[in-house]
């Protein structure tokens, strides 16, 4: 499902979400989300470091083009609610928050071929979700045969989720723990209404 270049060597983690049921946001998560901002208005989430560290490494400057999950925790501390899109996406951000670690999302019936990582080629771009295009060139990104339709720090609207959703890529773009991936799953299956399984790069 997913291919990293080797030069890279990031040890990514990749979990194929399938069986989804997805819908509009969801009332009964909101109590969950109030949670994980209010605990990242008081400190209570992982260390953003690491993330930063990997832009860094592979030469993108983090306060430029910042990690998705960093730039939820700054959403958040600025007093705004994490935004609300359907079931999986509200999800995904939640988990991103607390571990501050970018998550990518991909609908797999909408990936022409198998993922891999790599870095952008040159003058590679693509449109990103409610956004202008997303420059990737020289830059860590997932691709498919058509390109580049995501990064650590957007996605791409071809390949975005939506509640037609039926089975999804779900990229943690840095190690995570297992009980992280215990968290995953519990909210996955309860609010995406889906299975998942680890997928190895």
């Amino acid at each position: 499902m997913l291919q990293v270049d080797e030069k890279l060597a990031l040890p990514v983690v990749a979990l194929h979400l399938h069986e989804l049921e997805i819908s509009e946001p969801r009332a009964d998560f909101d109590q969950e989300a109030a949670r994980a901002e209010a605990d990242a208005r008081d400190g209570k989430v992982a260390d953003g470091a690491p993330a930063r560290a990997l832009y860094r490494r592979l030469g993108d400057d983090p306060t430029r083009h910042r990690p998705s999950s960093e730039a939820l925790l700054r959403r958040v501390r600025r007093g705004q609610p994490l935004p609300r899109v359907n079931s999986l996406v509200d999800v995904a951000n939640v988990v991103s928050l607390r571990l501050q670690v970018p998550v990518g999302l991909y609908d797999l019936d909408r990936v022409q071929g198998q993922l891999k990582l790599r870095l952008g080629r040159p003058a590679e771009s693509y449109a990103g979700i409610g956004k202008d295009t997303i420059n990737v060139a020289g830059r860590l990104c997932v691709a498919d045969d058509l390109g580049a339709c995501g990064n650590p720090s957007a996605d791409s609207a071809r390949t975005m989720i939506t509640t037609g959703t039926d089975q999804a890529a779900w990229i943690f773009f840095l190690p995570v723990r297992e009980r992280d991936l215990s968290l995953t799953y519990e909210l996955v299956a309860r609010y995406g209404r889906g299975l998942v399984r680890v997928a190895k790069p």
